[in-house]
């Protein structure tokens, strides 16, 4: 069955209810689910007339946005294939993906992806068409064509073309942190078992009344499969373009769902707790009482057992003085956030869960259609990364890789028989790249990326995620990467949080020049060493940071040193600044 036979079947049920939401001219606004069924159909028809098959491969490359979505189902409705492409990707990166594919149309978002896609076309013998969403870039004729007139003489009625659970829904090009981008073949199998393996599991109730926002890159297998549920479920999704503006849109929406990686509740978490420190005794001591009430009230839910009448009034107060405030900063509604692209520590999850808000941590990956595990909603272990969902299957083989089975794991790399032969064992298992292993209670915890492990010269394994982690919990650290490997101790480069760095600086009366010369300063290294002390004090020996440079810009997606999901692609940074390393090492 194709995957996207739910669009007829909620339109004809939730008809006026509002499905899509999008921001247009400052304002917000949404579609209903009838009107949401007609794009798609007609966006079906209209690639079907310019010839468009079944496992023909489309493009997009743009941010988040309602169209993005549109465009994708009505792909796959055609029985297509639709291939993402990170709208922070450069050209070179581009036009990779697209002569990998064969990609005959590229839906693109802004000028630059245009003028990207425009010069690609020139030398390409695939691409034939590009398609441009937004009415305020600039075209040429040649070639290409506004979305809205592409679509706009296509007919209304469409029957979504039937497919099997093994033909080819998606290619996914990993960001990788190393090597070559594979295309990744997730079928129509994959997200319909995936979607119905997450309801059995959660037992959502009136799901149908949830709204997420989509800001996470839609291209990342995480964001783009829950966007997927949620509609599937036929709950409202609104899409953010600009991830940078996620605060003020949280206030704007209010969200009751929303998926995320680790960093973006790590900067809570530590803004929370550098606030409540600065903050006078008595606010430290209503904070500190709050946080014991709600962690009570919390551990009682985790564990389906009965909260008490007197605790629960306590409850209710430390959530009207203390938790109410942070909540509303976050939209006001927001109860359930799945959580994944890397590890997060138990005591951000603690934190939040004592406010109320659960995060449910997941561990998958893009050849895994996402999620393999999760946290049920009782009896979650915090520290690990849950049990598996559905028919998903997990073990751990001699040198502590995690290896899975199961409906989510992909066909296999687009073109590419030896690359996947590599990642499955003689006996058909997924072979993950994650060292993990299975507390007593059947949880799955991940110790690191295989590769990842490093030894120092000492002969000592450091397991980096962590102890980086643990770094980012503090709210002075916007990015770290910890170097170990061959060494005779661990050191760090470390990216200051330059926000709060520079209410800092107030603090310390050091007028601002720039970050070069401010990082430089005595005062600032004094103080950053003072926090990484303060953080790795629960620390071996052999794991703690003896030595650390704070850089003077963030990593960037554009230069190569993180993806698209924001993990540090070690080899590119290493590389980069191999003669900082080798000072601290001198």
């Amino acid at each position: 069955m194709n995957f996207t036979s739910f669009i007829h079947k909620n339109a004809d049920v939730y008809l006026r209810k509002p499905a899509l939401g999008f921001k247009k001219d400052n304002e917000w606004k949404e579609i209903n689910w009838s009107v949401f069924r007609t794009i798609v159909c007609k966006t079906a028809n209209a690639l079907r007339e310019h010839g468009i098959k079944e496992n023909d491969k489309v493009a997009i490359y743009s941010e988040n946005c309602a169209e993005w979505i549109c465009f994708d189902l009505a792909v796959m409705a055609l029985g297509a294939v639709t291939v993402p492409i990170y709208a922070t990707n450069n050209q070179d990166q581009a036009a990779y993906i697209l002569n990998d594919s064969e990609a005959k149309i590229i839906l693109v978002g802004n000028q630059e992806q245009y003028d990207a896609a425009f010069e690609i076309i020139q030398k390409s013998q695939f691409l034939e068409k590009i398609l441009v969403i937004k009415k305020s870039v600039w075209i040429k004729k040649e070639n290409t064509e506004y979305l809205e007139n592409f679509m706009k003489p296509a007919s209304e009625k469409f029957e979504v073309v039937d497919r099997n659970d093994d033909d080819i829904a998606t290619l996914i090009y990993t960001s990788g942190t190393t090597g070559v981008p594979k295309g990744v073949m997730l079928t129509h199998g994959n997200f319909q078992k995936c979607v119905d393996s997450h309801f059995e599991f959660f037992k959502f109730d009136n799901f149908v009344n949830e709204h997420s926002l989509a800001f996470l890159p839609l291209t990342h297998v995480f964001e783009r499969s829950w966007t997927l549920l949620c509609l599937y479920g036929g709950a409202k999704v609104s899409f953010l373009e600009n991830p940078k503006l996620i605060a003020h849109a949280l206030t704007e929406v209010k969200p009751s769902l929303m998926c995320s990686v680790p960093r973006f509740y790590q900067k809570i978490y530590g803004g929370i707790q550098e606030m409540v420190a600065s903050g006078s005794d008595s606010k430290k001591k209503i904070f500190n009482w709050a946080l014991k009430i709600g962690g009570e009230v919390a551990e009682l839910q985790r564990k389906n057992q009965y909260i008490p009448f007197v605790l629960g009034i306590k409850n209710k107060i430390a959530n009207a003085m203390v938790f109410s405030k942070i909540k509303n900063k976050l939209g006001g509604n927001l109860w359930f956030m799945p959580c994944g692209g890397a590890s997060i520590s138990a005591e951000v999850t603690k934190f939040f869960d004592a406010m109320g808000i659960h995060i449910t941590v997941g561990y998958g990956l893009t050849e895994t259609t996402a999620t393999l595990t999760a946290f049920p909603f009782k009896n979650y272990e915090h520290g690990t990364a849950g049990k598996p969902l559905g028919n998903t299957q997990i073990k751990i083989d001699e040198n502590d890789e995690i290896l899975a089975k199961g409906d989510g794991i992909m066909k296999g790399y687009y073109n590419k028989p030896e690359e996947t032969a590599k990642v499955f064992t003689e006996d058909g298992w997924f072979k993950t790249g994650d060292a993990g292993k299975f507390d007593e209670s059947g949880n799955l915890v991940i110790t690191d990326r295989i590769k990842d492990l490093m030894k120092t010269s000492n002969g000592k394994y450091i397991a980096p995620q962590p102890i980086e982690n643990l770094l980012s919990n503090n709210n002075y650290i916007q990015q770290v990467m910890l170097i170990a490997e061959d060494k005779p101790f661990v050191s760090a480069l470390i990216v200051p949080n330059f926000e709060f760095l520079q209410e800092k600086l107030k603090d310390l009366n050091i007028p601002f020049t720039d970050w070069k010369s401010i990082i430089d300063l005595p005062k600032i290294k004094e103080l950053y060493k003072e926090k990484i002390d303060e953080v790795q004090q629960s620390l071996s020996g052999v794991e703690k940071v003896k030595k650390f440079i704070l850089m003077p810009t963030e990593f960037e997606i554009s230069s190569g040193e993180i993806t698209p999901t924001l993990k540090i692609k070690r080899n590119i940074v290493l590389q980069k600044y191999q003669s900082l390393i080798d000072e601290m090492y001198a």
